[in-house]
């Protein structure tokens, strides 16, 4: 898996599943890629192991599952950008054996997923939906019963990162106060107070809402006991990961009133397409909200996001920068390369470093910019010089054959 990506950039291979915004068809085009082709559905099986070969950069959204035998086919593949948060749905250790870099957005939905969480509160606090059903059935259910103000009372928000923070200040902003707890120290926006434990936040909360990403540590973090611990008028949202939160326990404490209610944007097993049958535990549980993943489904956030991946494959195709990536060190570069830029993705072991810069010395070649990164067991270089062009490909082949190389790639800014 070593190609040389120094192709015109109307012969680098785009193929992009699931509908992907506009906003990254443009901007490839502005950077002057040409071949992409479009399908408005995920490919999933044989069809996504045909469709990848000869592809340069994939780009999918949540339900095109990119496995070890799909990366096996992609006998072109140079990068992956999922245009979500997520990247559960690509085998990382796969592709980072590969030499595939993948690459996602995790700051472009969150202030739709804040605004979500905080009018699904509402809607729950005040019983709105269950009120709206009746009321298109012929029903009149006029009633103050268990309907509250936000003003005053106190969000728990479990995990504050990009979505959690911003969520306190919209909160706030409604008269909330703020609590959240998080596995690490973070800075308070406004005047939110972190808790001690969890437990605190879950006793004290009139609306707990979760926002976390899935990890051995964060599986099934709410479950039977916490759902105990929370107040029987609070209600509970989950808008992050569906693995997150038992929800066997969820239903059961709602059957018992022991929640006022909930809302659920994501779940353990989902269709994979529109259309597909739907089953869940908590259908038709009175106050309970349910919504189809839609939590970063707004246009603004499908612009955002595909600006935000389609620059992060560009800016990997052109200069070999994997700033973002989630599977390869992180190493940021200029934009353009000052004459020939090779980049060396290997099994980071002592002596690689002194082998590569040995191809270079044996020719009497001066490098004028390296950048090495290592992460775990992966080490990520990228090489220029200004005199080398004449040999470029022969440097290219050298590097290829060092030992633990995975991926060698030539890049050079063109007259």
């Amino acid at each position: 898996m070593n190609d040389r990506i120094s192709l015109p950039k109307d012969r680098i291979r785009i193929l992009l599943l699931e509908g992907i915004a506009d906003s990254a068809v443009d901007l490839f085009g502005q950077a002057d890629y040409a071949a992409i082709q479009r399908e408005k559905k995920a490919l999933e099986g044989a069809a996504l192991v045909e469709a990848v070969k000869g592809v340069h950069i994939l780009g999918i959204r949540s339900r095109t599952e990119v496995t070890e035998q799909v990366l096996a086919a992609a006998d072109r593949l140079i990068a992956i950008g999922c245009f979500c948060i997520g990247t559960n749905q690509v085998d990382l250790a796969a592709a980072a054996h590969h030499g595939v870099a993948v690459f996602n957005a995790p700051f472009s939905n969150t202030r739709s997923v804040a605004e979500l969480t905080l009018a699904e509160a509402v809607m729950l606090m005040r019983g709105i939906v269950d009120k709206s059903v009746a009321a298109h059935a012929g029903g009149w259910d006029k009633s103050a019963a268990n309907s509250w103000e936000m003003r005053g009372k106190t969000l728990g928000i479990i995990g504050y990162g990009n979505i959690g923070s911003q969520l306190s200040v919209l909160a706030e902003a409604f008269g909330m106060r703020v609590l959240y707890y998080d596995h690490t120290g973070k800075l308070p926006h406004g005047n939110a107070t972190p808790a001690a434990s969890l437990d605190q936040l879950l006793a004290q909360s009139d609306v707990v809402t979760i926002h976390v990403p899935e990890t051995p540590g964060t599986m099934g973090l709410m479950g039977a006991r916490q759902f105990a611990a929370m107040k029987p008028s609070a209600v509970f949202i989950n808008n992050a990961r569906g693995t997150v939160v038992d929800v066997p326990a969820l239903a059961k404490a709602l059957r018992e009133k022991r929640i006022l209610g909930a809302a659920v944007d994501v779940f353990p097993e989902e269709p994979k397409r529109n259309g597909e049958a739907f089953v869940s535990e908590l259908q038709g549980l009175p106050n309970v909200i349910l919504t189809p993943h839609i939590g970063g489904s707004t246009a603004e956030a499908q612009d955002r996001i595909g600006q935000e991946v389609g620059r992060k494959l560009v800016d990997y195709s052109d200069t070999g920068a994997t700033m973002g990536s989630v599977n390869l060190p992180q190493v940021q570069l200029p934009p353009r390369p000052t004459g020939a830029r090779w980049t060396h993705l290997h099994r980071d072991a002592p002596g690689i470093l002194s082998q590569m810069n040995a191809c270079f010395a044996r020719r009497g070649l001066n490098i004028t910019a390296q950048y090495l990164q290592t992460d775990g067991d992966l080490g990520y270089c990228v090489i220029e010089s200004v005199e080398a062009r004449a040999e470029a490909e022969a440097i290219l082949e050298e590097l290829r054959t060092l030992p633990g190389t995975i991926r060698a790639r030539l890049i050079y800014e063109r007259s």
